[in-house]
C-alpha cells in the first residue's frame, strides 16, 4: 500500500479511514529529518494531510514521491507554493469548514471583550463581589454600535451577519474589493481603512496572513481609533504589531481589545500582553470545536483521495502546477 502521513490534528476517524486504503503514519507536530522514522516515511509518502506541516524545500527535498500535501485548515502560510510547484506536488487548504464555527468564536470575543465576562468571572469566583458592582466594572453595549470588519471574506461575512441581524448593529467593512452580496444582505457600507478606524465603536480585523498584510495594524491605526474603541484580531498574529497593541492598551489609547491569534504561537508566557487587565487573550480557539475539527479533517481526506486518484481537488491552492 502507499503511505500517507498524517500530522498534527487528524481526527480519528479519518486516520481510521485512511487505514483502509493506504500504509498510514501518524507524527506528532515539531517533527523533523532528525527523527528517523520520520525520515523513513517521508521518503515513502505520496500524500500528506495534517495541520502546520511546513512544506518547505528543506524537508520536501527527502519526499520524492509526494504529490499532495492536504492541510487541514483554511490557512496555508505553512506551504512554500513556489517550492510546492517546482515539485509537482499539489496543495488544498479546508476554505469553507470553519466559516461559521470560526465567526460564532470572534463574535463570542467581540461580547465577552465588551462586557469584560472573563474579568468579572474571576471577580466573582474569588468572592469580592459583596455589593453592587461599581461603575469602574461596567461594560459597554454591542447592540446598535458600529462594527468595522476589515476583510470581508466569507468569515467577515459570517460575522457581519451575527452583527447587523442579530445585534442590530451599524456594519462597516474594508475590503480590496466591493462585497455587494454583504451590502445587500447586511446592510454593510465600505468605507477606507482611515475612516473604518476612526468611527468603529468595535474594530475586527479579518484578513489573511500575506507580506501586505503584515502589521496592517499598528501604532499609527490605534492612534487613529477611539478611545472608547474596542479591537478584535480574528485573523492571524502577524497582521497586528503586538508592542503597538500592547502599548495602546495600557496607556488606553483604546478602551479594550481581544485577541484569538498571536505572532508566536503558543503565546510566550512572559509576554507583557498577558499582564493586562482589558484584554481578553484566548488560546486560538476560532476553529476548535469537535463538530468543525472532524468536518476539516474529512474535507482534507477528501482533497487527499481525489489527488490520489488522478483527479482535480475541490480545494486546489496551486492550480498552476496542473499545467
Amino acid at each position: 500500500m502507499e503511505t500517507i502521513i498524517a500530522y498534527n490534528r487528524v481526527a480519528k476517524e479519518v486516520i481510521e479511514s485512511l487505514k483502509k486504503d493506504y500504509n498510514v503514519h501518524y507524527f506528532k507536530e515539531n517533527e523533523s529529518i532528525d527523527n528517523p522514522v520520520f525520515l523513513k516515511a517521508l521518503k515513502k509518502a505520496v500524500g500528506i494531510i495534517g495541520l502546520e506541516f511546513k512544506g518547505k524545500e528543506d524537508i520536501l527535498k527527502h519526499a520524492p514521491h509526494l504529490k499532495i500535501i492536504a492541510n487541514v485548515s483554511v490557512g496555508y502560510d505553512n506551504l512554500d507554493i513556489p517550492v510546492l510547484n517546482k515539485r509537482a506536488i499539489l496543495a488544498t487548504n479546508t476554505p469553507d469548514t470553519l466559516t461559521e464555527t470560526t465567526a460564532d468564536a470572534i463574535f463570542g470575543i467581540m461580547l465577552a471583550t465588551a462586557r469584560r465576562i472573563p474579568e468579572l468571572h474571576n471577580f466573582l469566583m474569588a468572592g469580592k463581589w459583596d455589593n453592587y458592582l461599581k461603575h469602574d466594572q461596567f461594560g459597554v453595549d454591542l447592540h446598535h454600535k458600529t462594527v468595522g470588519i476589515i476583510g470581508m471574506g466569507n468569515i467577515g461575512k459570517a460575522l457581519a451577519k451575527r452583527c447587523a441581524l442579530g445585534f442590530d448593529m451599524n456594519v462597516i467593512y474594508y475590503n480590496r474589493s466591493r462585497k455587494e452580496d454583504a451590502e445587500i444582505l447586511y446592510n454593510a457600507t465600505f468605507t477606507e481603512l482611515d475612516e473604518l478606524l476612526k468611527t468603529s465603536d468595535f474594530i475586527c480585523l479579518m484578513l489573511p496572513a500575506t507580506p501586505e498584510t503584515k502589521h496592517i495594524i499598528g501604532k499609527r491605526e490605534f492612534d487613529l481609533m477611539k478611545q472608547s474603541a474596542i479591537y478584535i484580531n480574528g485573523s492571524r498574529g502577524i497582521n497586528n504589531d503586538e508592542t503597538a497593541l500592547y502599548e495602546a492598551l495600557k496607556n488606553n489609547d483604546i478602551l479594550a481589545a481581544g485577541i484569538d491569534v498571536y505572532e508566536k504561537e503558543p503565546v510566550d508566557k512572559n509576554s507583557p500582553l498577558l499582564t493586562l487587565d482589558n484584554l481578553v487573550a484566548l488560546p486560538h480557539i476560532g476553529p476548535a470545536t469537535i463538530e468543525n475539527e472532524l468536518s476539516m479533517s474529512k474535507r482534507a481526506e477528501q482533497n487527499l483521495r481525489a489527488s490520489l486518484n488522478n483527479k482535480t481537488p475541490i480545494d486546489l491552492i496551486n492550480p498552476e502546477v496542473l499545467d
